[in-house]
């Protein structure tokens, strides 16, 4: 009988992360200082990130040493499994082959706690009690409660309020964690009450709860903000999948994907699943690399390649990346965690210079897709994941029409099992695409 999933021995988890930055078709610009529109360096970075943080985003080295340990806690689902939908391949009809790494069997479910073990692990050796942060659907906010009980860190999350509402139980596991969860807008920062004043029933964004995370942090000396996506040290944290992805299908036969796919929010799953390849790609490998967004949160496909915010009161610093808008607040789709108006700047430097492409679906096409790879594979994708599962589906369909043998890689990113509420509006009727 043919294997269908492919797992690495403990002692193949990757020891060093990859820096796609030294590689880029062109350097990332710097980020901007806020206050003086300046290019801000280290110094005015240290007060939200330790300082190994901030040499790993602004590193020139390709491999970086994972230390020891992160290894640890890492081991605790590393390395996860890569798999063969076949049975979805069958479903389809198609001649293409279709893997996916599984980052759900992560503690949290999801791809997050790579880089939150990690931010967690660096925060605590600079002395740090204290973690503040934002969450849309609450899978950043859950892993990064599960990677501060690693470390006897205390978390505040501030939670998209619509997703507060739609997902009670990432609060819950949240808090089983220790972490302390309020819906954003929230009371406890002046950017929050100022906005409950203008709209005591204002949805939130991620927007909003970043600068309300950040808010608290420079209030506190004991507190630092960490973020779950965009940054280059979190693309840099999440590359462990694709290192993983090429030691898996090199035991499966497979010399090189096709094309290698992840639903994108801020860029963390995508660049994780992606930079690996990105490189072969940039040095000439026939690979296509493909993000994949919801309609409603367009930023590739409808942003602006300009420089921006990354919050809506415009405290962080100014990053050159497709954007949406900083004060753009989206519709209260059950994809939260893709509900962002920015990308990462790496990610959006390989859009801009045609490394990367990016296509957006409605959420209905988008939960087709999911039940029809459930009821195939037997695993229920996130709303987040459901889009690149979207997309792999596409692709197989148009290798099917075109008659050609494609090999499709995609990031299962994370599980649904805390979304159910997002199926039970799609299975009875009450979905609706914004």
């Amino acid at each position: 009988m043919a294997t269908d999933r492919w797992v690495l021995n403990q002692s193949e988890i990757p020891s060093a992360w990859f820096n796609i930055a030294p590689s880029l078709p062109e350097p990332l610009k710097p980020p901007l200082h806020p206050g003086t529109g300046e290019p801000a360096g280290p110094d005015d970075l240290a007060p939200l990130f330790p300082m190994s943080l901030v040499e790993q985003e602004m590193s020139p080295q390709e491999w970086i040493d994972i230390p020891g340990e992160v290894l640890d806690v890492l081991s605790l689902w590393r390395p996860t499994p890569l798999v063969r939908a076949r049975r979805l391949e069958q479903a389809l009809g198609t001649p293409a082959k279709i893997f996916y790494k599984d980052e759900s069997v992560s503690p949290a479910g999801s791809h997050k706690p790579n880089t939150a073990v990690a931010q967690a692990f660096y925060n605590k050796a600079e002395g740090i009690k204290r973690l503040s942060t934002e969450t849309g659907a609450g899978q950043w906010g859950s892993a990064l409660s599960f990677a501060g009980a690693q470390y006897g860190l205390e978390v505040q999350v501030y939670m998209v309020a619509v997703s507060y509402a739609q997902k009670p139980y990432r609060r819950v596991l949240m808090e089983t964690w220790g972490g302390s969860v309020v819906p954003s807008p929230s009371d406890l920062t002046e950017v929050g009450k100022a906005t409950l004043a203008e709209n005591p029933d204002h949805p939130g964004s991620l927007g909003l709860a970043i600068s309300e995370a950040i808010e608290d942090a420079v209030k506190r000396d004991d507190t630092h903000y960490s973020l779950g996506s965009v940054l280059n040290h979190v693309l840099l944290h999440q590359t462990v999948i694709g290192l993983e992805a090429k030691q898996q299908l090199a035991l499966a036969g497979v010399d090189k994907p096709d094309v290698v796919l992840g639903s994108c929010g801020g860029g963390s799953n995508l660049g994780g699943i992606t930079l690996p390849f990105a490189k072969d790609r940039i040095e000439g490998a026939d690979i296509r690399l493909v993000a994949v967004e919801p309609e409603s949160c367009p930023t590739l496909t409808k942003g602006r390649y300009e420089y921006d915010f990354g919050d809506v009161a415009g405290m962080t610093p100014k990053m050159e990346m497709y954007t949406l808008g900083h004060d753009f607040v989206p519709p209260p789709i059950h994809a939260g965690g893709l509900r962002y108006h920015g990308d990462s700047p790496i990610i959006s430097s390989l859009v801009h210079h045609g490394q990367m492409e990016a296509v957006a679906y409605p959420q209905g096409k988008v939960f087709e897709a999911a039940v029809q790879f459930a009821r195939a594979e037997g695993v229920v994708p996130a709303p987040e994941t459901s889009h690149a599962v979207r997309a792999a589906i596409d692709e197989a369909l148009d290798a099917k029409e075109k008659g050609e043998e494609r090999v499709i890689l995609f990031n299962f990113s994370g599980h649904g099992l805390l979304d159910l509420a997002a199926y039970d509006d799609f299975l009875h009727g009450r979905l609706t695409d914004a």
